[in-house]
C-alpha cells in the first residue's frame, strides 16, 4: 500500500462549521464563536480549532481506511502542526499518501490546504 495516494476530499468551511466543531470540542474560546473579538484580536475572522482540524484529520483517513484496509483498523497515533488559519468561507482541502506499511501498521502523511496555504500538516499512523 505504500505509495498509495488518497482521494481528495474538499470541506468548504461555514461560520457553522467553525463554530459548532469548537462547542463539540468543548472549547469555548472568543475566536472560535464571536466574529468581533476575533478581529480585535488581529484575526481576519473566527477561525477553526486544532481539536477540531484534528478530528477532520482523522474523518479523512477514516473514511478511506474503511474501504482500503477494513472496517477494524485503529488510529494509533496523529501528530499534527498547524500552519495557517481556516476561516469561514475557505474550503479546506485534504490529500493524503501513505508512506510507510510496515509491521501491520500504515503511516499516511496528510496535508490540508486552505487559500492562505497548509493548513495542517499530519503523520496518522493506523493498523489493520
Amino acid at each position: 500500500m505504500k505509495g498509495t495516494v488518497l482521494p481528495q476530499w474538499e470541506l468548504p468551511i461555514t461560520p457553522t462549521v467553525v463554530t459548532s466543531t469548537a462547542i463539540a470540542t468543548r472549547d469555548y474560546q472568543d475566536v472560535h464563536h464571536d466574529r468581533d473579538l476575533a478581529q480585535s484580536h488581529g484575526s481576519k475572522d473566527i477561525f477553526v480549532n486544532i481539536l477540531s482540524t484534528t478530528g477532520l484529520v482523522q474523518k479523512y483517513v477514516g473514511d478511506w481506511a474503511r474501504d482500503a484496509v477494513g472496517p477494524d483498523f485503529v488510529v494509533r497515533s496523529c501528530a499534527l502542526r498547524l500552519g495557517a488559519p481556516a476561516h469561514p468561507y475557505d474550503t479546506l482541502s485534504f490529500s493524503g499518501e501513505v508512506v510507510d506499511d510496515s509491521d501491520g501498521m500504515l503511516t499516511i502523511d496528510v496535508i490540508g490546504r486552505v487559500p492562505l496555504g497548509d493548513h495542517v500538516t499530519a503523520k496518522v499512523a493506523i493498523t489493520r
